[in-house]
């Protein structure tokens, strides 16, 4: 009896696989953590301030950990009150992407975490005023060596710490993994029906894989041009080929009901209102009512469990750590 039961949970698990290796979007499963020293030193290099000249920014300031890792706002706040040209893009799931920043100028997480803490209109630091802080602060000084072998601090292992505690922020457990996995009741039929329509009208074409989305670059405007005031160019930016223009990376949807405004530009508050947009200028369809409630039922199925953890105690500064300059 006990071998029968094996056998017909065998496979009923190979089934289970065999439909979600046909489906365009796999589940996503929780991080394998490996080295969790680095992970906690990254977790507070994330949530510390003092890697910015005011003393006030952090990582965790645009890609908030309590707001769907996003700021939910149309473009982030950086140093001096300075309004960014761009919409912060959620750092969950983010290991996922084909690269970072929504022009993909950062090919790794490790490349990302080095750029705002110099970027002026954000943390507005530099790699060398942010290591000579470190510096001054015994408690990473020894947490450093510990983590690298060397009380010599470097950029290198400053933002690769960041990366890797990144990589954890993973939202596995969405209903809509769940019914991908058999679970018949994990979703709605009005969500069923909402994924049947986002696979028919060729929105899996982009939106694939774990993250549904990130692992491509498109232009914004496929069928009709996307209305913006914003003046960003895209992928273009970065390639120097006016081809790309208005080509961004496209973005996840997990997790989407919580990472609003939507787009590149911040411009549209309402998801209804954004599968809509989409519909019309990347297909060249207009959705009926009860179909946009379809696709929206469908995408709030993607939210998974949010990290959750101790909030890091960040070792205190010294005397000689630099004051910060609001």
């Amino acid at each position: 009896m006990r071998m029968k039961l094996a056998l017909v949970a065998a496979s009923t698990l190979c089934a289970s696989m065999s439909v979600m290796a046909a489906e365009p979007v796999q589940p996503i499963y929780a991080a394998t953590i490996e080295d969790r020293d680095k992970v906690e030193l990254g977790k507070m290099l994330f949530f510390d301030p003092r890697l910015s000249q005011s003393g006030f920014i952090s990582c965790n300031s645009c890609h908030n950990l309590s707001m769907g890792g996003s700021d939910n706002l149309p473009t982030s706040i950086g140093h001096d009150w300075q309004l960014g040209p761009i919409n912060s893009p959620t750092v969950l799931n983010s290991k996922f992407n084909i690269a970072q920043f929504w022009d993909g100028r950062a090919a790794t997480l490790q490349e990302q975490a080095g750029g705002p803490i110099a970027n002026p209109g954000e943390m507005a630091f530099t790699h060398q005023l942010a290591l000579s802080t470190l510096e001054t602060i015994p408690g990473y000084v020894k947490m450093f060596e510990k983590v690298y072998g060397d009380e010599v601090i470097t950029i290198d292992e400053v933002t690769d710490a960041i990366a890797v505690f990144e990589e954890t922020l993973v939202t596995p457990g969405a209903p809509f993994d769940r019914s991908l996995m058999g679970d018949e009741n994990a979703i709605s039929m009005q969500a069923k029906a909402g994924y049947e329509l986002f696979k028919t009208v060729g929105c899996t074409a982009c939106h694939n894989g774990q993250a549904l989305g990130g692992s491509s670059f498109q232009k914004m405007g496929l069928v009709k041009p996307y209305e913006t005031d914003s003046e960003v160019a895209g992928r273009s930016a970065v390639t120097g080929n006016e081809i790309d223009r208005f080509s961004f990376k496209v973005p996840t949807l997990r997790n989407i009901e919580l990472t609003y405004p939507y787009f590149h530009d911040g411009a549209v508050w309402d998801l209804g209102e954004a599968v809509n947009i989409m519909g019309e200028i990347q297909l060249g369809r207009t959705f009926k009512p009860e179909e946009t409630d379809q696709i929206v039922a469908f995408l709030t199925t993607l939210t998974g469990q949010q990290p959750t953890f101790d909030l890091p105690i960040l070792p205190p500064s010294s005397a000689k750590t630099p004051k910060p300059q609001p």
